[in-house]
């Protein structure tokens, strides 16, 4: 299973409709949005990609009963502020990363992935058996990037969105 990694959209349509293009080409079979969506309206972009998605809530989402009604209206899953998800058998935790309480209750309970977003920046790196995935940005960034998670592989690859 190819799992498309987006976080800190920041509202930028264009630009996050143009990375769910590429995931979806990339043959993305679900799509996780790590949080800092900021308004409903990229709820409705990323799910115009006709992907399953999975959000979580980043600390620039201030509109959270819009955002989930956006989640709600397109079928998607809201994880709040931080959750653990199985897909393919693996379980994989999500958070935004601005709540350290969060982001070390997942971690102690040991996931396959940790996937997050906040820093701005992309990150591959295991911590012991746990591999931890910051996709990076699609807003203030130095370079505009998203992630693909190949679970089967157990491969992550990186994309430069334009």
């Amino acid at each position: 299973m190819r799992i498309g990694i987006l976080s800190d959209s920041h509202d930028q349509i264009g630009r996050t409709a143009a990375a769910v293009a590429l995931l979806a080409a990339e043959g993305a079979e679900a799509l996780i949005h790590c949080g800092d969506l900021t308004e409903p309206a990229i709820v409705h972009t990323v799910a115009e990609g006709g992907i399953p998605c999975h959000y979580v809530l980043g600390n620039n989402d201030f509109d959270l009963e819009g955002i989930e009604r956006a989640v709600i209206a397109t079928g998607g899953t809201m994880l709040g502020w931080a959750a653990e998800i199985t897909l393919a058998g693996r379980r994989i935790g999500v958070t935004h990363g601005h709540l350290t309480s969060e982001f070390r209750r997942l971690l102690k309970a040991n996931p396959d992935y940790l996937l997050f977003g906040h820093t701005h920046q992309w990150l591959n790196e295991r911590d012991g058996a746990i591999r931890q995935i910051n996709p990076g940005a699609l807003h203030r960034a130095r370079e505009w990037t998203v992630a693909m998670l190949d679970l089967d592989q157990d491969e992550v690859q990186f994309h430069r969105v334009r």
